[in-house]
């Protein structure tokens, strides 16, 4: 919901390009900064605490925002949801890698991002009605805060190994040891570069999208749809994302293919002028990401050892939060000089250009 609601929001107050850019990127600030050391917090104590705590700190950003109109309220809620989210998420992934290998942990990270893509499906269509119906964002803060009050309702239901942490100590866990792993390990490094090239493309489609549609003069509820689309196609092929990784002949294929999708989609979207075309570019940014992202948190949970793994996939949450917060005030920037044809061609070239570098890195040691 908030993929629509900020920026809408953001310009009713008025907000220039950079300015946006900004309020868009400040979610991903403390995540960046912190997301190696909480690797370390759901390690020692299970994913369903921090799950429960991110839930709690996101119904306080969301209630900041509407208590707190303004500038300041929307940027201080935004720190305390990027937070938040993090918490959520890095829980979450780390309950699912312990659960199984092969293409079965394909099969529970596709059905995990699955769900993901539906509350992203849901979630626009739900804020562009509201805002179409109540005639701008108004009480829209406070019904999300519910709905994070139900996500915290639902982890107390985790039970197993979500609630056992594991004894951890700092080389195992800490800045130090990500280093080290993202020195050495081929797979971690193929696992962030599908991060960072993926989330490069979502970060400036989900932030700006919105923006473009706007200055299309289309109504909240069409830009609503629209923002959907890239949702519903990831949630969609998501539970196949075996059979299509053995069609495509393996991981490096599929991982590839996926990318130069994702490039083409934004590299076009700056040209498309309407609804009929922006959607079928938002299908192909929907293939794109729907398989980039489970396949780099598969990579990397198969890489290094259950003791790792927290602050591994902490470290691909910082690598996924940095790329979300620069990326937003690259495109701003751009986009203040230059308009949106440029600011999109030269995202899609930046994904062309890691797929490169992913070539690269494949050939030196390949990935299963």
């Amino acid at each position: 919901m908030l993929l629509v609601t900020v920026p809408v929001y953001g310009l009713e107050l008025g907000a220039s390009p950079l300015m946006l850019g900004v309020i868009l990127s400040s979610q991903y600030l403390l995540p960046f900064l912190l997301a190696i050391p909480l690797g370390g917090v759901v390690a020692r104590h299970g994913g369903r605490v921090t799950l429960l705590a991110g839930a709690l700190v996101m119904t306080a950003g969301l209630l900041l925002m509407q208590i707190l109109p303004g500038y300041y309220g929307l940027i201080g809620g935004q720190l305390l949801i990027g937070l938040a989210h993090l918490q959520m998420v890095l829980s979450a992934q780390t309950i699912i890698s312990s659960l199984a290998t092969g293409p079965k942990l394909e099969s529970y990270f596709g059905w995990y991002s699955t769900w993901l893509s539906g509350g992203q499906v849901v979630g626009p269509l739900l804020a562009g009605g509201w805002i179409q119906w109540a005639g701008g964002v108004d009480n829209l803060f406070l019904v999300m805060a519910g709905i994070a009050l139900l996500g915290w309702l639902s982890g107390l239901a985790l039970t197993g190994d979500a609630t056992l942490g594991i004894s951890v100590t700092r080389k195992q866990t800490g800045f130090r040891a990500q280093a080290g792993l993202i020195r050495k390990n081929t797979g971690v490094q193929v696992s962030i570069a599908i991060t960072v090239a993926g989330m490069f493309a979502l970060g400036v489609y989900g932030s700006y999208l919105p923006v473009y549609l706007d200055s299309l003069e289309m109504s909240a509820v069409m830009i609503g749809v629209l923002v959907s689309v890239r949702s519903g196609v990831s949630m969609v092929i998501r539970p196949f994302i075996p059979k299509i990784i053995s069609a495509v002949g393996g991981r490096e294929k599929a991982t590839i293919l996926a990318l130069c999708t994702l490039s083409g989609g934004l590299i076009c979207m700056g040209f498309a002028g309407n609804a009929p075309v922006i959607g079928l570019l938002s299908v192909l940014v929907g293939l794109g990401g729907g398989l980039t992202q489970p396949l780099s948190m598969v990579v990397l949970a198969e890489s290094v050892e259950r003791e790792q793994r927290s602050g591994a996939l902490g470290m691909r949450l910082m690598a996924n939060r940095a790329v979300h917060f620069v990326a937003p005030l690259m495109f701003g920037a751009v986009l203040g000089v230059s308009g949106f044809r440029l600011s999109f061609g030269l995202s899609g070239l930046f994904i062309a250009l890691v797929v490169v570098v992913l070539m690269w890195l494949q050939g030196r040691q390949r990935f299963r």
